[in-house]
């Protein structure tokens, strides 16, 4: 049986998880090492006992902007990073999920919605920081906007009344803005 060792750092800022730190193989439980073993790629976990290469990937998040009654759906978190802040419906994608099942899966948990996917808004990445986020246009289809066990509140709003100074993550900023800009949102 292999082991391994996950060492977690979070940044309350503005970031997610921002870095893991992995000392045992996955495969045989041996030491891992930092190698170079591409020029012009970052450094990677080699096992020196049966030289496994440990791909470090980015974590994949799907959310939501949500059109309901001509305004739009925001929750504010009740968990850190950035507790007490207004986001989007959104969170991580499980392994083997698809994207866009993610994003209705999460939708449907934090704030009790339905919803039928419209279109893909945009990607979002950002140097340094190991979530990619997908942000799709969604409309409700059924539910009644609820608190989800992340959340201290859910709240309609108009587009102009959008609370930009108490938004949480960068994406979701580029997000709302890209939104606002395009037209023909609500």
């Amino acid at each position: 049986m292999a082991f391994f060792t996950l060492t977690l750092w979070v940044d309350h800022g503005s970031r997610m998880h921002t870095n893991y730190q992995f000392e045992f193989c996955p495969m045989c439980g041996g030491k891992c090492k930092s190698l170079n073993l591409k020029e012009h790629e970052p450094t990677r976990l080699v096992c020196s006992e049966c030289d496994f290469i440990f791909y470090l990937d980015p974590k994949l998040v799907a959310c939501a902007i949500v059109e309901s009654e001509g305004k739009i759906v925001l929750l504010k978190r009740d968990i850190e990073p950035q507790k007490g802040k207004w986001v989007m419906p959104g969170g991580y994608v499980d392994r083997g999920e698809v994207v866009e099942a993610a994003a209705l899966r999460e939708t449907e948990e934090e704030c009790g919605l339905q919803i039928r996917l419209k279109n893909l808004l945009g990607v979002y990445s950002y140097p340094g920081q190991l979530e990619v986020v997908i942000v799709y246009v969604a409309e409700v289809t059924s539910g009644s906007l609820m608190v989800g066990d992340e959340t201290q509140a859910a709240r309609l709003f108009e587009i102009e009344g959008i609370p930009w100074e108490e938004l949480a993550f960068e994406s979701t900023q580029d997000a709302l803005r890209d939104y606002s800009k395009r037209g023909e949102n609500i």
